[in-house]
């Protein structure tokens, strides 16, 4: 993969600063985390084109998992214990973190976690960057519910965060007086005939929305699923916290306009921070790999990293952490900072549309940075958090 090897070959511990790079290349979490590795590729790039931190170069030691639990721990264990390495970018599914977690706890290292996830965990030896339930489920509820329905066909990937997924919009159903007319969950490498299936379930079931959970390969299989089934979006979309740019690249048909996803990055957010993002991740990585919300989360997560590196001038995890808490910086979804009473982060909630083109348009967003809230306790009701501004 472009810029990987030269990064790879570099590594050294004496002069630099040597970090930790735990993303699959392949497996069947590879789509996501060739993203989140190549964010933080590019962000370490630009650190130490302009000199590193303190005048040092952050040094990754990039390492492989191949989508395998038992490789993440093992792994792990071996950057903390063998090569001295405090401080971990990886991990994408739940599975992975809660492979690492332990070690990074015991060992008394610090894993910086990009991507979105269930909630209802907190570690002091976590940084978690990507989006909180509160950030991620309930935005989907308050565009999706008024719009096109209270009716759910749930479909996702069998582990640990779609099942806290439906369960969690169980909960936001039942307030309303929604149900779930099914729920599916299927194994990572499920093939089309059996999203086949799901869908046409649905369909006879009335269901109003699909709501995906689905990662991996099956995303495309989920959606080439739909398109052979000639269904339309406007009358029953899939609804997804996982899909991506990526992903649409996957797909062997070009999804209809109106499908939808939640995340707090499109590679189409307007604004001269995000033009100059993409610009530059397309000019190291090629024209036609997109940056997605999981490259733009490890790419903000390097940044904030830095910061608090420039500010502790030590790799020690818990002067990092004291840092980091608190700390606030221009990333291209706006302006985000670690919540100091969580370790999580606030980002900016937003709704996307499949466009022609392979691509989401921004169909709503927060007016302002949300406050990450992983376990719920703020959460008041549907119709009362803070409005979505429609876009268009």
């Amino acid at each position: 993969m472009s810029g990987v090897g030269e990064l790879e070959e570099s590594y050294r511990s004496e002069g630099t600063w040597p970090v930790g790079v735990l993303y699959s290349r392949s497996g069947i979490t590879a789509i996501a985390e060739i993203s989140q590795l190549q964010g933080t590729l590019l962000a370490i790039s630009e650190i130490n084109a302009a000199g590193g931190v303190l005048g040092k170069p952050i040094s990754p030691l990039i390492l492989d998992p191949a989508s395998d639990a038992q490789r993440y721990t093992q792994l792990a264990s071996s950057l903390v214990m063998d090569r001295g390495v405090t401080n971990i970018f990886g991990c994408s599914a739940s599975y992975s973190r809660k492979a690492v977690v332990p070690v990074v706890e015991r060992r008394g290292g610090l894993l910086w976690y990009s991507i979105g996830y269930e909630g209802f965990e907190y570690s002091s030896n976590v940084i978690y960057t990507g989006p909180a339930p509160n950030q991620l489920h309930l935005p989907l509820a308050e565009y999706l519910f008024p719009r096109f329905g209270r009716k759910l066909m749930c479909v996702g990937t069998d582990y640990l965060f779609p099942r806290e997924s439906n369960r969690i919009m169980g909960d936001l159903l039942s307030e309303i007086g929604g149900s779930i007319v099914g729920e599916y969950y299927l194994p990572f490498d499920a093939q089309r005939d059996a999203f086949l299936d799901v869908i046409r379930e649905a369909r006879s079931l009335g269901a109003d929305v699909i709501f995906s959970t689905v990662v991996g390969p099956g995303i495309a299989a989920l959606y080439d699923a739909y398109a052979a089934e000639k269904l339309d979006p406007a009358e029953m979309p899939i609804a997804s916290l996982t899909t991506n740019e990526a992903h649409l690249q996957e797909m062997w048909f070009e999804p209809r306009p109106g499908h939808i996803v939640s995340a707090p990055y499109f590679e189409t957010v307007q604004s001269p921070r995000n033009s100059s993002f993409v610009a530059n991740y397309h000019q190291r990585f090629g024209a036609k790999r997109p940056a997605d919300a999981c490259a733009e989360a490890a790419y903000f997560t390097v940044l904030l990293f830095a910061r608090a590196l420039e500010r502790s001038g030590t790799l020690d995890p818990e002067r990092l952490r004291a840092e980091v808490l608190g700390l606030e910086i221009s990333a291209p979804q706006g302006v985000v900072m670690v919540d100091p009473d969580n370790g999580h982060t606030y980002l900016w909630p937003r709704i996307g549309m499949t466009e022609s083109g392979r691509k989401f348009g921004v169909v709503a967003e927060f007016k302002r940075a949300m406050k990450p809230d992983p376990y719920l306790v703020n959460y008041v009701g549907l119709g009362r958090i803070e409005e979505i501004d429609n876009v268009r």
